[in-house]
């Protein structure tokens, strides 16, 4: 019997120092979740335990071969199962002295023929229910390598049952190992994986309920289509279309003046027909009640477009007549007036020349427009009827028809004001020394006297004479107030002393004689360098002789009526 027990330590011996060196790497990860108590990796469900504290506690018991293996007491129902005192005991000290992060195994390769038991220990480890471990093998299949223990699958599971009826509840509770880094790694994975996913799958559905709803809208649109007139029209209305305005801008204006009966209904029609690109600012004349076909179609209509005028240069606010044709020029007023009108036969409406003369003679200045760089001079206009003359600019203006006089007026006025300062209008005294109602003044003399290549230099012969305290002694001025026009004058005419006859004063006229071009303005802001102060036109092609010289100056005046440009239509 000694021997047989001195046979058994000394195997027991040396399947643990084989053990210390020779572990796989697939067990690696075991022995971290098996509990820590000193040999419990390689006590068996019936082994012995005792209270020794060194390896040779655990005494393996070895049976006869006739001797029928051990099987666990099933419980009872209704009656606690039997507690192995001892078993506790043991284990308690042995999993308190490996309690450590040290493991004194090899990581290299296992033997699990050496020690088939390690394998099915992890059966029983508790940790084995935990669904972080959901992906691992399963605990009754051991590695493909590993030998059939003698005794076969019903052995393993006496073997089981046996160490869950010897350990009990309390084992349980403090066998539990720490969970191997590998494992919380990938339960950590698994998380990260779950969380993406959600995360993509919130997004995929918040784009399919985006697009979704997207495709219906598009679908009940070309169903049942925006809202729109059926008619018949009725009257016109005023719509502005502002510079820089998109289509559906212009849509919104529509839907506001009642001209369509929504926004879609206008847009729709406009981005499916090309013209719209052709569109100017300005005012027209649309039907109410329209179909959004019909009012784009009425937009682009030029006959719809009101409140347009075009002014030419050199105008003067009231009509004239040309002396050698007898013709009427019509003044600034009578083509503003033109341009208001709306409607046809008995249902024109437009304001009249008469009624925008009245308008103009208004001391009201602020009501009608004038900048404040002219109020001051306007003011002390001898004759209230002129106060306006050359505050209109020449050019293309836009004006709404539907309002007053001296509202159309003050629009007017508010535009040309913006275009002369454009031009540096308000900083052209420091090359003519002139306030800028003054360049605006001698910029109208230039527009009336001389042709485009020539005005610079008219300008500067205005600098020049003024400059000497000298006469100006132009045509035009005497023109201006006998409501005619012609290159010569009568020696009477020239001698009518008139607020603005500068052949009777010195200075400039009270205001200006027309509306200028903008070349004739920047042209008497920066005039030409030269001494010049005098000049005639010599023949009709417009030919201008500019000197410094009087006597000079009277020779071209002999040119100039030897060629019948200085004689006067009146024939005196």
């Amino acid at each position: 019997m000694n021997d047989r027990w001195a046979r058994a330590e000394e195997r027991y011996r040396q399947r643990t120092e084989e053990l210390r060196y020779r572990r796989s790497d697939y067990d690696w990860g075991d022995a971290e979740r098996a509990p820590r108590g000193r040999g419990a990796r390689h006590a068996a469900s019936t082994d012995e335990w005792d209270d020794y504290e060194d390896d040779t506690t655990v005494i393996p018991r070895y049976t006869d071969d006739q001797e029928p293996p051990v099987r666990p007491t099933r419980p009872v129902p209704g009656r606690a199962p039997a507690r192995d005192v001892e078993g506790d005991r043991g284990r308690r000290a042995r999993s308190a002295d490996w309690d450590t992060d040290e493991q004194p195994w090899d990581a290299e390769d296992h033997d699990w023929e050496a020690d088939p038991r390690t394998r099915e220990w992890r059966a029983d480890h508790p940790e084995w229910d935990d669904a972080d471990h959901e992906d691992w093998e399963d605990e009754d299949h051991a590695p493909d390598d590993v030998p059939a223990r003698k005794g076969g699958a019903r052995g393993r599971s006496d073997e089981r049952e046996s160490g869950r009826a010897g350990r009990g509840r309390s084992g349980r509770g403090q066998s539990r190992g720490r969970r191997s880094r590998a494992a919380s790694r990938k339960a950590a994975e698994r998380k990260r994986r779950r969380r993406n996913l959600l995360i993509l799958g919130c997004v995929f559905a918040v784009l399919f309920v985006a697009a979704g709803g997207y495709a219906g809208y598009k679908l009940i649109g070309k169903l049942g289509g925006p809202e729109d007139f059926a008619g018949p029209a009725g009257p016109a209305t005023v719509v502005q279309v502002r510079s820089g305005d998109t289509a559906e801008q212009i849509a919104q204006t529509m839907a506001g003046k009642g001209v369509v009966a929504s926004t879609g209904a206008f847009y729709e029609a406009a981005v499916h027909n090309p013209g719209m690109t052709s569109v100017q600012p300005g005012y027209y004349a649309v039907p109410t009640h329209s179909k959004g076909v019909d009012a784009v179609a009425a937009l682009l209509d030029k006959k719809n477009r009101v409140g347009n005028v075009v002014i030419p240069e050199g105008k003067r606010l009231r009509d004239s007549f040309d002396v050698t044709t007898g013709a009427r020029n019509q003044g600034i007023y009578g083509m503003i007036a033109d341009a208001s009108c709306m409607g046809t036969g008995a249902e024109k409406k437009c304001v009249t020349a008469e009624q925008l003369d009245a308008a103009g003679a208004s001391t009201d200045l602020a009501a009608l427009g004038v900048p404040a760089w002219a109020l001051d001079a306007v003011r002390r206009v001898p004759d209230r009827s002129h106060q306006l003359e050359g505050l209109i600019a020449a050019g293309t203006l836009d004006f709404d028809p539907t309002g007053s006089p001296t509202q159309i007026l003050n629009q007017l006025i508010t535009q040309s004001a913006s275009r002369y300062e454009s031009t540096g209008l308000l900083q052209a005294g420091g090359a003519n020394g002139m306030n800028p109602y003054q360049t605006l003044i001698a910029a109208s003399l230039v527009e009336r006297e001389a042709r485009p290549n020539d005005m610079s230099k008219v300008a500067r012969v205005i600098v020049n004479r003024l400059a000497a305290n000298e006469k100006l002694e132009f045509d035009s001025t005497v023109n201006y107030n006998l409501d005619r026009t012609e290159v010569a004058t009568t020696d009477a005419d020239r001698a009518r002393e008139t607020p603005w006859n500068t052949y009777a004063m010195t200075g400039l006229p009270a205001t200006p004689i027309s509306s200028p071009s903008l070349e004739a303005l920047r042209a008497m802001e920066e005039p030409a360098p030269g001494p010049w102060r005098y000049f005639v036109t010599v023949d009709k092609q417009g030919t201008t002789l500019f000197t410094d010289s009087y006597s000079e100056h009277l020779r071209n005046v002999v040119r100039a009526q030897q060629s019948g440009i200085l004689d006067s239509g009146k024939g005196n």
